[in-house]
């Protein structure tokens, strides 16, 4: 049986990779407004708060009945918005890189390293191309609309597909949440949680299998552990 070459390096990105926790729930409300313009829709107050919510919630499918309009149309249309406005941001530089993440150049000489996050694929893409990101061999956001939502972590459906595309069955994931630890061990990774400000008193319901004060000491953790 033909072995894996090298170690494989999966990162989370906001919070990891660049600084924000998450995207700014503006975005979202903005999105909403854009939807309502192409759409000719009147939003009476009451509705706006789950319709320019994060989430694909019950209370969102009430308020698009209430409009008489498709709950899933209304989302994927949303978060197409969405990701377009978090894609601006980042090409804006509005979303810079943490200062640690200059181990990511030594790290990809021993490594097959890739993201793999929650965030929209077209703002993943727009992080990797704005801040040069090359070190990078497979990079994966989740798909825009209710499909690839159901599919965020921790669900590991996006971690075994870059998994299977770099024909690994191994290796270590790095976020800096409860969900992305859940699915890093759903996946089969190694699960190294990274405490930075946002999330320094945090308490973990799944111990994951690392915890790291900064990225600086990952090139020695995944020689102690995949090495």
């Amino acid at each position: 049986m033909r072995g894996e070459p090298e170690p494989l390096v999966l990162f989370d990105m906001d919070g990891v990779l660049i600084t924000g926790r998450g995207s700014d729930p503006a975005v979202h409300a903005r999105a909403m407004e854009d939807v309502a313009s192409a759409w000719d829709l009147e939003i009476p107050p009451d509705l706006r708060e789950p319709l320019a919510a994060y989430p694909y919630s019950t209370a969102l499918e009430a308020a698009c009945a209430a409009l008489g309009v498709d709950a899933a149309r209304f989302f994927d249309a949303r978060e197409a918005r969405s990701a377009a406005r978090i894609a601006a941001r980042v090409a804006a530089g509005r979303r810079p890189l943490y200062d640690d993440v200059d181990v990511l150049e030594p790290l990809s000489e021993m490594a097959t390293l890739g993201v793999v996050s929650n965030n929209y694929d077209p703002a993943v893409t727009a992080v990797v191309d704005h801040h040069g990101l090359d070190v990078f061999t497979h990079t994966r956001g989740r798909d825009v609309g209710l499909v690839g939502f159901r599919r965020r972590k921790p669900d590991p459906h996006y971690l075994a597909e870059a998994m299977d595309a770099l024909g690994h069955t191994s290796g270590v994931y790095v976020g800096d949440r409860q969900t992305d630890v859940e699915a890093a061990q759903a996946a089969g990774l190694t699960a190294v949680y990274l405490r930075r400000s946002h999330n320094r008193a945090t308490s973990l319901r799944v111990a994951p299998d690392v915890e790291l004060d900064g990225l600086g000491r990952l090139p020695v953790a995944v020689a102690e552990l995949l090495g």
